[in-house]
């Protein structure tokens, strides 16, 4: 504007000048008057035109005040600008028409226009087109400069001739709306006339083109600016909604349904729902509604209604399932939400777990208005939080779970091991925290007891059911769910056993009333030992989470019952090894002696197989001698007294110890009174027995005896209890054969004593017999039990008495008086001389070829000992050595008990006396050839250890 006033000015001043020479030139040739009257013509003139120029300066300005005030005052509505400013520029410049085109992604589309026809306005906004040197609009930016054609019929260059015809324009003047040297669009006046504009017109137009780029400019800055707050509100928005969300989060740990009504009351208030629905997938195409938020009456009643549905072909949530992707409806026609709830546009969102659908997150809208890419992608946001609160709550829920099973097998280890061997408590304790932890109602353990399994251990049934069971063992089938799970060897779980037709445990579910049941087998390397079983009373099966639970509390059990065993094991191992050592100690402080040891042996036996009484025999021939009892009831102990010895002539030999003695094998009777012959026996009638052991006592397959136990109750004997009572025989046997090495030990030791003395006798008495004689029946005696001996030389067809020992003062006398024995056939003695060989006499009464010669001997003996009455019976040993001058002769004679000789009876005897008649023989040598008989006499019993006489 100040350069156009200084042009005025300058074109003022030159018209003065001009009218100055006019007027000095015509001053010449008129007169003045007229010549003043031209200038001020002139003048009024010049002022005309500079009251116009100036009027259109004023104009001008407040034409660009307007702009600027439109500008200022309405700095975001760039509509309300761009329409001031074509309409003043068409009206200062006298245009018919004038447009401005914004370019938009490189095409021209129109933004305002005025004083416009309706036809030529519609062909304008339906034809946007890019730049090109066929409009006036795209040369100007092109060219990057206002762009004049006065006459487009006259432009080659131009080819918009469709919208000429329309508009009817002829003068078109283009000027570029360019900021920092881009295009932003074009600024175009249009007359219907031939009337090109003027430089100040386009310098006008030029001036209000960059004005519209300021307001262009401005309103881009402000929107950003706003866009930006906006953004940022929204931002602040978001966090703020999911602070909340976080808040709720952290306050109901474990628990969703806060959270999603918090997430649902945050996701329709900022993205402007109407309501909102959260729904889980429950697989197999099944959804259900974990939480709701401003859901109508009917919809709501669906939702509880219908807990688990299947969407309808083409329903959003179909959709979503089949896609695993956003559904973004602007006017949904298909589904319940639809149909029940008025919905019309809405967003699901799936809620993903890697590739694994979890559940989908849909808010809806009553009116057709579809969602803005922000609000999907803050609904998506909160999907991706609900997924989190969902994953964050079943970590929580495992980690408690995880706690919960780590302090419920914590409190079994600890009654494990408070609780040793008392496996009860530890199966209670057990079988309750599974049924805790599972949410089961009831819970059992069983057992198997023989082909049965029995109810061992329950939780939170009643008295009746516990007693029914335990009264009602139940064989393994498919009757029952534990049977199965002993079929199947796993897990198996029956959801309702009432609708189940192989299910029989009719009366036991009747009692406590259960319908699901689940049973988990108790395994020890692959073999059940045992099931534990949960029930619930409703029909409700338990999940995989609890049956891995159950099965963990299962190994527990199976531990627990191996611990039980094993410790047992060790207890029964450790009450064996102690009273083995008892038995060992007995032994060594009682070499030689058996009776205690057998009490020990019959007494550990006793005790550690839990039996009432024991009995050890000794075999014997053919019969079974009663050596040793324990605990005996007196009644049965008196019996046994007075029969010791039981051979096949007593009424249950061949049931009991006959059997034993035949097969060499143990006995073992469950109930006496089951076999035939023993229920009237002393063993029922006197000791009260029932079930019996009886366990042979074998030495190289040879039988030694048999201890037997006895139970006045009917209770079989366990494997581990008859073999142990099998190592007590063993032991027995041990014990038999070291008392029996140690006394021919001492034997020996005897003899060999013995014959020191002799030989230290016949050392310091060279010549004399009568010391080494003496010596040598006195030896004799001691070592063979004997009650006396004799020791006669033979003179002839006689013998002589040359020495005695120990012998009755009667017999002695009357050996005094007849010193001489003159053998007739029959005699003891005339045998000896006739066979040259031992004569050995049992019983000499009972000898037919000596018993009269003996009995006449024996009754002239001595009154005052009546041996006849006291039922004297003699047993000879005899045997002769041959010397120089004849025969030495031992006799030995005891009362009713043999000297077992070279037949295989008892050789110590036999070896003693050889040993003797040997030392006598080199004495008589020695003396020069005197023949000597040597008998040996007794009377009475005498026990022979290991031999019951």
């Amino acid at each position: 504007m100040a350069r156009k006033g200084a042009k005025s000015r300058r074109r003022i001043t030159g018209l003065r000048s001009k009218t100055t020479k006019a007027r000095t030139g015509v001053g010449r040739k008129r007169p003045l008057r007229t010549q003043l009257e031209q200038q001020l013509e002139v003048s009024r003139r010049d002022l005309g035109v500079a009251r116009e120029h100036l009027a259109q300066a004023m104009e001008q300005q407040t034409a660009t005040a307007d702009v600027l005030n439109v500008i200022s005052q309405s700095p975001s509505e760039l509509q309300l600008v761009l329409d001031k400013i074509v309409e003043i520029a068409a009206h200062l410049c006298r245009a018919g028409y004038s447009f401005i085109w914004r370019l938009d992604d490189g095409i021209f589309r129109l933004a305002a226009i005025n004083n416009v026809e309706a036809a030529f306005a519609k062909f304008a906004r339906e034809h946007p087109h890019r730049p090109n040197p066929g409009t006036v609009a795209g040369r100007s930016v092109l060219e990057r400069r206002a762009v004049h054609i006065p006459d487009v019929l006259r432009d080659a260059g131009y080819d918009w001739l469709e919208g000429q015809k329309i508009g009817s324009y002829r003068t078109l003047l283009g000027v570029p709306l360019l900021r920092e040297g881009v295009p932003l669009g074009a600024f175009v006046l249009m007359r219907n006339t031939v009337r090109p504009f003027t430089e100040n017109q386009i310098e006008l137009v030029t001036n209000f083109a960059n004005q519209a780029v300021i307001a262009i400019e401005n309103t881009r800055l402000l929107n950003e600016l706003r866009q930006r707050t906006d953004d940022l509100s929204e931002a602040l928005e978001q966090q703020t909604a999911t602070s909340e969300v976080l808040r709720v989060i952290s306050s109901s740990p474990g628990e969703l349904e806060p959270v999603f009504q918090a997430m649902l009351a945050n996701a329709t208030r900022i993205c402007e729902a109407k309501f909102g629905v959260l729904f889980r997938y429950d697989g197999d195409g099944a959804f259900h509604a974990a939480a709701s938020l401003g859901v109508t009456g009917s919809y709501g009643e669906f939702l509880r209604q219908r807990a688990s549905f299947r969407p309808e072909a083409g329903a959003p949530l179909y959709r979503l399932l089949q896609t695993r992707e956003l559904v973004h409806a602007a006017d949904e026609t298909v589904g319940p939400a639809v149909k029940y709830g008025g919905a019309r546009s809405l967003i699901a969102v799936p809620m993903r777990k890697e590739k694994e659908l979890i559940g989908a997150f849909v808010i809806y809208r009553t009116e057709v208005r579809p969602f803005t890419d922000k609000q999907i992608e803050l609904v998506t946001n909160f999907a991706a939080q609900a997924l989190i609160a969902i994953e964050n709550t079943r970590l929580l829920n495992e980690l408690r779970e995880s706690l919960q099973q780590q302090t419920a097998t914590a409190d079994v280890l600890k009654v494990i091991s408070r609780s040793t061997f008392d496996l009860h408590t530890v199966l209670d304790t057990l079988v309750a925290s599974a049924a805790k932890l599972c949410e089961a109602d009831v819970a059992a353990i069983w057992r198997p007891k023989g082909d049965v399994y029995q109810y061992v251990a329950g939780y939170s049934h009643s008295r009746e059911y516990d007693e029914y069971m335990r009264d009602h063992p139940v064989a393994p089938g498919r009757g029952t769910v534990f049977g199965r799970t002993l079929i199947a060897g796993r897990p198996v779980q029956v959801p309702d056993v009432a609708a189940d037709p192989e299910y029989t445990l009719n009366e036991a579910q009747r009692r406590s009333g259960f319908h699901t049941v689940l049973g988990v087998p108790l395994l020890r390397e692959g073999t059940p030992i045992g099931v534990v079983s949960l029930a619930r009373r409703t029909v409700q099966p338990f999940t995989d989470k609890q049956i891995e639970l159950v099965t963990t509390f299962a190994d527990q059990a199976v531990i627990a019952i191996e611990n039980t065993r094993l410790l047992s094991e060790l207890r029964e191992s450790l009450q064996q090894q102690t009273a083995t050592s008892e038995v060992l100690q007995v032994i060594s402080s009682s070499p030689g002696e058996l009776e205690p040891v057998f009490e020990a042996m019959l007494a550990n036996a006793v005790r550690l197989c839990e039996a009432k009484f024991g009995s050890l025999y000794l075999y014997e021939g053919d019969a079974f001698r009663i050596t040793a009892m324990h605990n005996a009831p007196p009644a049965y102990e008196e019996v046994r007294r007075r029969e010791p010895v039981m051979d096949s002539a007593h009424p249950a030999f061949q049931a009991l110890l006959g059997r034993l003695a035949k097969t060499k094998e143990i006995v073992h009777i469950a109930d006496l009174l089951a076999v035939p012959g023993t229920e009237r026996g002393a063993l029922v009638r006197f000791a009260g027995a029932r079930t019996l052991v009886a366990v042979p006592m074998l030495k190289e397959g040879k039988l030694i005896g048999a201890i037997v136990i006895y139970r006045q109750e009917m209770r079989p004997f366990s494997d581990k209890q008859i073999e142990l009572v099998r190592s007590f025989a063993n032991q027995a046997v041990i014990a038999i054969d070291n008392t029996r090495l140690l006394n021919e030990l001492r034997e020996s030791l005897q003899q060999q004593t013995a014959t020191a003395e002799v030989l230290k006798v016949i050392s310091s008495s060279p010549g004399e017999l009568g010391p080494v004689f003496e010596t040598m029946l006195a030896n004799a005696v001691q070592i063979c039990g004997a009650k006396f001996g004799v020791m006669s030389l033979r003179e002839g067809d006689a013998f002589r008495v040359s020495a005695t020992h120990g012998a009755p003062p009667a017999f002695v006398e009357q050996r005094r008086q007849e010193p001489l024995i003159r053998p007739t056939p029959g005699h003891n003695l005339e045998r000896m001389v006739r066979t040259k060989e031992v004569v050995h006499v049992p019983d000499i009464l009972a000898d037919p070829e000596s018993a009269t010669h003996t009995c006449q001997v024996r009754r002239r003996e001595s009154s005052c000992e009546r041996p006849a009455a006291k039922g004297w019976r003699s047993n000879w040993l005899n045997r002769d050595f041959p010397t120089r001058g004849g025969t030495i002769q031992w006799q030995a004679d005891r009362a009713g008990q043999k000297f077992r000789g070279p037949s295989g009876h008892c050789h110590r005897e036999h070896a003693a006396a050889q040993r003797a008649a040997g030392i006598a023989g080199a004495a008589d040598r020695d003396v020069g050839g005197v023949a000597c008989h040597f008998p040996l006499a007794g009377r009475g019993r005498t026990r022979v250890p290991g031999h019951v006489g």
